[in-house]
């Protein structure tokens, strides 16, 4: 509801597929698709239940911007793997949409040496992704965003971005940084909601 009032202050309409009575032929009529957040496990499980994924992957190679926040963010990436959430339900996998290579971290805050948690920081569960997946994890911060045309994923929004590879001590990447060498093709926006 909150996206939808915030659209129509815009001047934009949104149809949600939780209102139409098939979902396929929304997505087919689709001029721009957003998912938003929520629990990753549960977005993930009701797009398989609801035979979603093939159509969005085919909207999206066709050129149809797709835009996710949060959890929406992660379901555009190759797996699930990097989300923080409960797996409250079991998805038949965790396969995503595969729309861009890499895997994105949306929230990612950066340790805090004052912090009297004994758990593990979100940049160590990222290193543990990366001892068992070659896929590189992009550690978004809130407010910011991934635009991806082509070969190019730009970094937009206030706030650097953490770039994990395997093997590699992590790096920053600054607002307005091009951060291509993540990519192959694909056309989406994914980002962390502030």
């Amino acid at each position: 509801m909150k996206v939808r009032e915030r659209l129509r202050e815009m001047g934009l309409s949104v149809t949600s597929l939780h209102d139409v009575s098939n979902m396929s032929r929304a997505i087919e009529e689709a001029k721009v698709i957003f998912v938003g957040g929520g629990n990753t496990f549960r977005l993930l499980k009701g797009l398989e239940d609801s035979d979603l994924l093939n159509p969005i992957r085919r909207k999206v190679a066709a050129g149809v911007p797709y835009i996710g926040s949060s959890a929406g963010c992660i379901v555009a990436c190759p797996t699930l793997k990097t989300t923080k959430d409960m797996p409250v339900v079991q998805p038949n996998s965790f396969e995503a949409l595969g729309l861009v290579p890499f895997q994105i971290s949306p929230h990612y805050l950066d340790p805090d040496p004052a912090s009297t948690h004994m758990g593990e920081t979100q940049e160590e569960r990222i290193m543990q992704f990366l001892e068992e997946n070659d896929s590189p994890v992009v550690g978004l911060r809130e407010g910011s965003i991934l635009r991806i045309e082509g070969d190019d994923v730009t970094l937009k929004g206030p706030n650097n971005a953490r770039i994990f590879r395997r093997g590699e001590q992590p790096i920053e990447a600054a607002p307005g940084s091009n951060l291509g060498l993540l990519l192959e093709k694909a056309t989406a926006v994914v980002g962390s909601a502030a």
